[in-house]
């Protein structure tokens, strides 16, 4: 990781920078009041103990500075008499407001508020109703605050700065191992808080501050919105045009980083941690020491010693603590518990979720626990783990059924690769959309759910069904490594061994489709089988031409592969919409007027949607069959 290159790259370092060259430059052109002025400014209300520490720049409109109290160093710079600020229709100026130690730069405007304190106030903000705004000397704005994320007690903890990714995070929360690492992650850090020291605190152009209790130590970007907040205290607020930044409604922030895009509302709290660009908490929701990724939401619930990925959802009450989760794009349901990281004694254990992993609602997950191995698998409603590690993805662990006696009453039942074969639609939804929702611009996703990570630990998952040393009616973790405190059904590790293998070779055919796409556009001849063996530079078609020799290691005829594909496209596009269609079929029993209130499968528009790319995948086949051997 080049973390010198952060230094020139850094946009904050660069706003820091910008601030300090705003400020050498209105010092020297700011000027001493004339007795005039003064008696000027005594006739509309405003008091000072030492003018001559009171300096103006620029082009005074004496009108609009009214019925304030100056202490200290204080520069005020020129304000137009008709520049209006919309949301309230008052002009520029300073009202009704004590000043101490600041600077304030053109066409602000400072209303009714009690105390400014060693702020630099930047062209074009309005500060409206606002209790305390004040700034120690160097503040630091929340960075360099160590943040303990996944064990609660200390062990995988790193510092924050302003403009720390979930990437970085993962990286020196999981490399506990590498001191050199380690300790150059720390002296970038420190050296980062070197770059952006100042002596006073600063709110940049166009920012919007009303009706807050208290803001300390803050830094607050251009355009951000910050209204009616109880608390905000040493804190970045990272915002521009085009990703406004919000904290508002009552919510508390303190010792935290809150990047571009962000909102914080509805008495929201964070404390001790870093919202990553386009995140938001709401509705009371509660973010304690953690470090939550793009476009994740956090609404009720708690968030405790956690790094938590991109997409999550979590919109009711409900409980995560010490996770380790930089892949993101799960749900934690209403009531789910994934927060026993006591074990009686310390709260020193942790769980590491598994991409897009979805806690149902009202599970309980014991720690210690690691799901990363089986991406997209499901903990169904009201389950209760114990301590394991599971290594099958797409997988449903679900209550037993029934009782058996030689079984622990704790195990549950594990169904590997249920989410493939009986709720495809979701895994199809999902990757659609997180395209559609992301808003993040500074971090680059990978939305493909199949792809050759997790093709390789299906294919690691399916050697483990198939290698079973003596077929039984049911299997324990001790028959086959990997489904943890789970029993599985003989009936199940069949099913699932053809889902696996149906899907390892869908992904195989769909990379075989684009690399005969590729290459016809760059060549007219024919192509057939021996492709297989031309050597490339391109890793992706390499893994997919490893899977598809595994697969089809005789030789096969292109035409006949390519209609294979579009077969395993129908019968997925079929499944999409069966999977859809079993809430209707439940839901019609169950709701009188269903059909009247729902959207069917049959109109639902990514229902719809599939069957359209399968018309045009039909077409696109055709024309490919045409060309090869």
């Amino acid at each position: 990781m080049n973390f010198e290159k952060k230094f020139s790259s850094s946009e904050f370092i660069k706003l820091i920078n910008n601030a300090k060259k705003n400020i050498d430059a209105i010092k020297k052109d700011a000027r001493t009041l004339s007795k005039a002025e003064i008696e000027i400014l005594l006739q509309n209300g405003n008091f000072s103990q030492e003018w001559n520490k009171v300096k103006f720049c620029g082009d005074i409109n004496f009108e609009n500075i009214r019925n304030n109290i100056f202490i200290g160093d204080v520069i005020i710079c020129s304000n137009e008499p008709k520049h209006l600020f919309k949301e309230i229709s008052l002009p520029c100026g300073i009202f009704n407001s004590t000043i101490q130690d600041s600077i304030i730069d053109e066409n602000v405007l400072i209303k009714d508020v009690k105390i400014l304190k060693n702020y630099y106030i930047a062209k074009n903000v309005l500060l409206l109703n606002n209790g305390a705004i004040i700034s120690d000397e160097f503040p630091l704005y929340g960075n360099g605050i160590k943040i303990s994320v996944g064990i609660e007690t200390g062990g995988r903890e790193l510092k924050s700065y302003a403009e720390l990714t979930i990437k970085e995070s993962a990286l020196i929360a999981t490399s506990r191992d590498k001191k050199e690492l380690l300790e150059k992650y720390e002296r970038f850090v420190n050296n980062y808080i070197e770059k952006i020291k100042f002596k006073k605190s600063i709110i940049l152009g166009g920012a919007k501050i009303l009706n807050n209790k208290e803001i300390r130590n803050t830094f607050i970007g251009n355009n951000a919105e910050v209204s009616c907040a109880t608390m905000i205290k040493n804190t970045t607020v990272l915002s521009n045009n085009n990703e406004i930044t919000a904290i508002k409604e009552g919510s508390y922030v303190s010792d935290s980083i809150i990047q571009w895009g962000c909102e914080v509302s509805s008495m929201g709290i964070v404390m001790r941690s870093v919202l990553t660009e386009h995140s938001h908490i709401e509705r009371q929701g509660k973010v304690t020491n953690s470090i939550i990724g793009p476009n994740t939401g956090i609404g009720e619930g708690e968030v405790t010693s956690s790094l938590v990925g991109p997409f999550v959802g979590f919109h009711h009450q409900s409980l995560l603590i010490s996770a380790i989760w930089p892949e993101g794009k799960g749900n934690i349901g209403y009531g789910a518990n994934v927060g026993s990281n006591h074990t009686s004694k310390a709260p020193d254990q942790e769980i590491f979720p598994g991409e897009g992993t979805f806690f149902g609602l009202g599970v309980n997950i014991k720690f210690p626990a690691n799901f990363t191995k089986a991406p997209y698998s499901i903990i169904a409603t009201g389950v209760t783990t114990l301590p394991q590690k599971v290594e099958f993805p797409f997988s449903l662990i679900n209550s037993p059924a029934e009782q058996i006696k030689s079984i622990s009453p704790a195990y549950n039942e594990i169904i590997p690769a249920w989410v493939l074969s009986e709720n495809i639609f979701a895994i199809k939804r999902n990757e659609a959309k997180y395209k559609k929702r992301n808003k993040a611009k500074r971090t680059q996703f990978i939305f493909e759910i199949f792809r050759p990570e997790i093709i390789d630990l299906m294919i690691t998952a399916r050697e483990r069904l198939t290698q079973v040393e003596e077929k039984k009616e049911l299997y324990l973790d001790k028959d086959i490594k990997g489904i943890g405190k789970n029993y599985l059904y003989e009936k199940n590790r069949i099913k699932a061994i053809e889902t696996y293998t149906f899907y390892i070779r869908y992904y195989a055919l769909k990379g075989l489709k684009n690399r005969i796409s590729l290459l016809l556009r760059n060549r007219e001849q024919k192509i057939d089988w021996g492709l297989l063996a031309l050597p490339s530079d391109n890793l992706r078609w390499e893994h997919e031409k490893k899977v598809l020799k595994m697969e089809f290691p005789e030789k096969r005829n292109l035409k006949d592969l390519l209609e294979m594909l579009f077969k395993m496209e129908e019968k997925i596009a079929e499944s999409v919409k069966i999977s859809k269609e079993k809430d209707d079929i439940r839901g019609r029993k169950i709701i009188n007027d269903y059909d009247f209130s729902h959207t069917l499968a049959a109109d639902d528009s990514f229902v719809k949607q599939t069957y359209e790319e399968l018309q045009f995948l039909r077409k696109e086949i055709k024309s490919l069959q045409e060309k090869v051997e």
